[in-house]
C-alpha cells in the first residue's frame, strides 16, 4: 500500500517529485487559510496520512484564525502522523520556540536535506 504523504502550499516540487517517484501518494492540504486542498482538520483515522510536510510558516497562523500551530501538531500526535516542517537549518531554534517546543512527532529540516527527512520518517 502506497504511503500518504499530506503537503502544504509552497512545498518545494522536488521533493515531492521526489516521494512520488519512491512510491508515495501526494496531497494537497489547507492550513484553513489558503484553500489549498484537503482542510487540515478533516484529517482523521479514516482518511490519515503517514506524514504531513511543509514550511515552519505555513502553520503559524494569525491570532483568531480557525486552526493554529497547536491544533495541528495537536492533531498530528492524536493520529501519530510525523509532521516535518521545513526551515533553514540556523532558523530550528527560533522556530522551535514559535512552536512552544513541539513534541517528538514534530521534526525540523533544513529544505535542502528534506528528501532524506521525509524518507527517514516514512523509513523507506
Amino acid at each position: 500500500m502506497k504511503k500518504k504523504i499530506g503537503y502544504f502550499e509552497g512545498t518545494d516540487s522536488r521533493l515531492l517529485t521526489s516521494l512520488i517517484c519512491k512510491g508515495c501518494d501526494t496531497i494537497p492540504l489547507s492550513n484553513g487559510l489558503d484553500n489549498h486542498g484537503r482542510h487540515i482538520g478533516l484529517v482523521n483515522e479514516v482518511n490519515r496520512l503517514d506524514l504531513i510536510v511543509g514550511y515552519v510558516h505555513k502553520i503559524v497562523a494569525p491570532e483568531n484564525v480557525d486552526m493554529n500551530a497547536q491544533d495541528i501538531i495537536r492533531l498530528c500526535a492524536t493520529y501519530d502522523i510525523p509532521l516535518l516542517l521545513l526551515a533553514p537549518g540556523p532558523l530550528h531554534k527560533a522556530a522551535r520556540k514559535i512552536l512552544q517546543n513541539p513534541p517528538k512527532i514534530v521534526k525540523l529540516a533544513d529544505p535542502g536535506k528534506a528528501v532524506q527527512a521525509a524518507l527517514a520518517l516514512l523509513k523507506q
